[in-house]
């Protein structure tokens, strides 16, 4: 079986193709202003685009991860290889064969695929994939001095090839611009606590013991916005905030190729306190390996995951996109990806977002905004919070920004419904109005921690004020590694996809956060307010934040 060549391309971004009947749309693709044309792609120009195939039973692999994730299942831990993986969900004869046949028919057979077979990645002129997927027209678009092809145009496959597919990547979708973390810099002068691994570590109740020690243990982020990390700055970083307790100052390994110019902000942070909260611990950055301008990195980082044998086994991932710009079917084949990794034993975090519960206009009508991945029922979601105090290390309240809310694409999963019922009961008389959000929807974020000023060593430089859930999400996911860690040294299996059992402890071995709101729509109805912190569970940050201590002892209890 060939390995996938993996080429990551641009910022994240998703692409979909919604199939009803024989049209994936009727409407032009809308090219956002800030990026520029540049030029119609040349006839003999070479294309990667990405055929996800239909897979078979993942109704079963949806059991299968409830079942290794239930503390109270005889299977929980029990989780699969990647080849016992393979065997269930790869695509049936029928599908592999018309595909191949219909690529073939088109001349393409530089194609190569990966371990679950259900993937295939072509390379084929822009002339060839206009002719394969009559209406594309391949343009090259340009913001911020990088480029990235795109079809300007709908586009089709015949009926009798779309059953067999759910998607083809590298045609529509566009990255939107990247976080700014330190966007709230401004209404924060003066003198500050500010967040270092110290303050975390005093917070969250971890003692310089705190730190990792078994050879098999790993953790990784991952980076999608041509962010990099300079090995320097993490050096420095711990230089300066890691002496009191035991610590790594070099990544492990680096999937992907580092490139050049300036650090990033968010890769900096990422690497940072992933590294000092999960300290000791092997860590894997992966990121950018040279750049194809049609190809699309979340979905090759995807990709890459069914492709790897060996992984770490906490994954801390900081973007997202707004629900209603990606589509279903899209949306439903990278929740497969995500069960997939869970039933490995994988844990998948990714940030709830920047953006209070988001504003949708439309017309006269507002709405709330979810983002994906952070409303998929399949990953834990890390909210954020702020000190009550910002001079001292305090209880904490909600911070503003802690992405939350309701999917209005996936049902509520049935692990949270009775926190979020009761939720819904108990602050009935204070919810924004139903209209603004699907009572009934996958409720996020799972949990929370700090999210507020930070400080990150950047291009060798001390920076104060950055802020966002991109913060609080490498935090949790170091705690949890070092759980595993503890976990691996008692015989048991790692924590894998971890909400079933934290929607068990009900609360415990967290600190509950009841105090605040999260930005809404800024409308006479809801006057700029989303939903509230209230006790127990809220979709501003979940169940709390973690009280290390506690947690370790209720996660070691099997």
């Amino acid at each position: 079986m060939n390995k996938l060549r993996l080429v990551f391309s641009l910022p994240f971004l998703f692409s979909s193709v919604v199939w009803s009947g024989y049209l994936e749309s009727d409407q032009d693709v809308l090219i956002p202003q800030e990026w520029a044309h540049v030029d119609r792609v040349g006839p003999t120009e070479e294309l990667e685009l990405t055929f996800a195939l239909k897979q078979q039973n993942v109704h079963l692999l949806e059991e299968k991860l409830r079942l290794v994730s239930d503390p109270d299942s005889v299977q929980y831990g029990k989780h699969l290889s990647l080849e016992e993986v393979a065997s269930l969900v790869r695509p049936s004869d029928l599908t592999e064969k018309v595909v191949h046949r219909w690529l073939q028919s088109h001349g393409i057979t530089n194609c190569l695929t990966i371990r679950t077979q259900d993937f295939l990645q072509c390379t084929m002129t822009a002339e060839t994939a206009e002719r394969l997927l009559p209406g594309s027209r391949f343009h090259r678009y340009m913001r911020d001095g990088h480029y990235l092809v795109r079809s300007s145009a709908p586009y089709s496959v015949p009926d009798d090839v779309h059953h067999h597919l759910d998607f083809v990547g590298g045609l529509h979708r566009l990255p939107p611009k990247g976080l700014d973390l330190s966007k709230k810099q401004k209404s924060k002068a003066g003198f500050h606590l500010g967040v270092t691994p110290a303050v975390l570590r005093t917070r969250y109740n971890l003692t310089s013991a705190d730190v990792g020690s078994v050879q098999n243990n790993s953790q990784a982020v991952a980076q999608f916005l041509e962010q990099y990390y300079h090995p320097a700055d993490l050096s420095e970083f711990m230089a300066m905030f890691g002496g009191g307790f035991q610590h790594r100052s070099e990544v492990d390994r680096v999937v992907g190729t580092q490139g050049g110019g300036k650090a990033g902000i968010e890769a900096s942070l990422d690497v940072e306190y992933i590294m000092s909260t999960g300290a000791n611990i092997s860590t894997w950055v992966f990121t950018n390996p040279g750049r194809h301008e049609s190809q699309e990195p979340f979905l090759q980082w995807m990709i890459l995951l069914s492709n790897m044998t060996d992984l770490p086994w906490v994954h801390t991932i900081s973007y997202g996109d707004d629900e209603d710009s990606l589509s279903a079917a899209y949306m439903t084949r990278i929740n497969t990806e995500f069960m997939k990794a869970g039933v490995r034993g994988i844990s998948l975090l990714f940030a709830s977002g920047d953006s209070g519960a988001g504003c949708r206009h439309l017309g006269k009508e507002n709405t709330f905004r979810p983002s994906f991945p952070a409303s998929s029922p399949y990953v834990t979601t890390v909210g954020g919070t702020s000190f009550k105090n910002p001079y001292k290390v305090t209880y904490e309240v909600t911070d503003s920004i802690s992405g939350g809310g309701f999917s209005n694409i996936f049902k509520m999963p049935d692990y949270q419904t009775t926190a979020v019922n009761s939720y819904l009961k108990t602050v009935a008389a204070s919810l924004p109005p139903k209209s603004y959000f699907n009572t009934s929807g996958r409720a996020y974020p799972d949990m929370a921690a700090l999210s507020d000023n930070y400080w990150v060593v950047s291009n060798r430089v001390p920076v104060p004020w950055v802020s966002g859930t991109s913060a609080s999400t490498p935090v949790v996911g170091g705690m949890l590694s070092l759980i595993n860690d503890q976990r691996f040294m008692k015989g048991l299996p790692a924590l894998g996809f971890l909400n079933p059992r934290l929607y068990k402890l009900n609360g415990k071995a967290l600190f509950d956060v009841t105090e605040g709101c999260h930005y809404g729509c800024l409308d006479e109805q809801v006057q700029g307010q989303g939903f509230c912190a209230a006790p127990s569970w809220d979709p501003v940050t979940g169940w709390g934040t973690p009280n290390y201590p506690a947690l370790l002892a209720v996660l070691l209890s099997d």
